[in-house]
């Protein structure tokens, strides 16, 4: 129940039909967008700065964002098209600069679904999504992607994590700051905003609703808990 996203082997074809079903005939909306020239007429073109801001080195700043972050989100796609989004998260500094044009991500204990590493495997590109824990503004990075078990880098975690099966290294093909507005907008750092939304579903709570599990009740609840911490004590370094 953790590591990469669940998906479903049934669906085949991710097309709705009008009943909101997988199927094989799309839902025509008369006022879809359908050419990058239509989306032009609806947005002014962005400011110099944004235009250029793309760029294909990790510059001192954002070396600094990377060795500091211990939580980023990993984008992947697969052959067919299909899609995973994952979170990753470690020690401050767990996605390793391996050069200025390269970052590694090793790959800890999960629920051995592997979404990510089956798309990056079948793709080979991933775009990454690198947070600090109060700063609003986040750092992105996108390019071609690879699975490793060259021992030089499942070798740079010794001492702080346990040592991974393999690790992501992604090429630094767009490095970006992304702006503060939607961190800002959701209140995501803000703890006041934290206790408005204590009444949200917990990951428990789903599973329930799901089926998966079928209580729902203070001993699963702490089952579930139990199970989070023996999965993080394996991602300890070995003694």
């Amino acid at each position: 129940m953790t590591g990469d996203g669940v998906t479903d082997d049934r669906v085949t074809d991710d097309r709705v039909t009008g009943d909101g079903q997988p199927g094989e005939q799309p839902v025509v909306d008369p006022a879809s967008i359908v050419s990058v020239e239509q989306l032009a007429e609806l947005y002014r073109a962005p400011s110099r700065i944004v235009a250029a801001k793309k760029l294909d080195v990790i510059d001192e700043a954002s070396a600094g964002i990377v060795g500091r972050s211990p939580f980023v989100l990993i984008a992947t796609a697969g052959a067919d098209g299909s899609l995973d989004l994952s979170p990753r998260g470690g020690p401050p500094g767990f996605v390793r600069l391996l050069d200025e044009h390269h970052v590694a991500i090793p790959d800890l204990n999960g629920n051995n679904l592997i979404d990510s590493l089956r798309g990056i495997a079948a793709s080979g590109r991933a775009g990454l999504l690198v947070l600090v824990p109060g700063k609003d503004e986040t750092l992105r990075i996108n390019g071609a992607a690879w699975v490793t078990t060259d021992p030089s880098v499942l070798d740079r975690w010794t001492g702080q994590l346990r040592r991974p099966t393999t690790a992501i290294v992604v090429r630094t093909d767009e490095v970006f700051m992304h702006c503060a507005k939607a961190f800002r907008r959701g209140r995501v750092w803000d703890p006041a905003s934290w206790d408005e939304l204590s009444d949200a579903p917990d990951g428990l709570d789903i599973l329930n609703a799901q089926g998966l599990v079928s209580s729902n009740d203070d001993a699963t609840r702490r089952h579930l808990e139990q199970g989070y911490a023996d999965d993080l004590a394996q991602d300890a370094p070995e003694r």
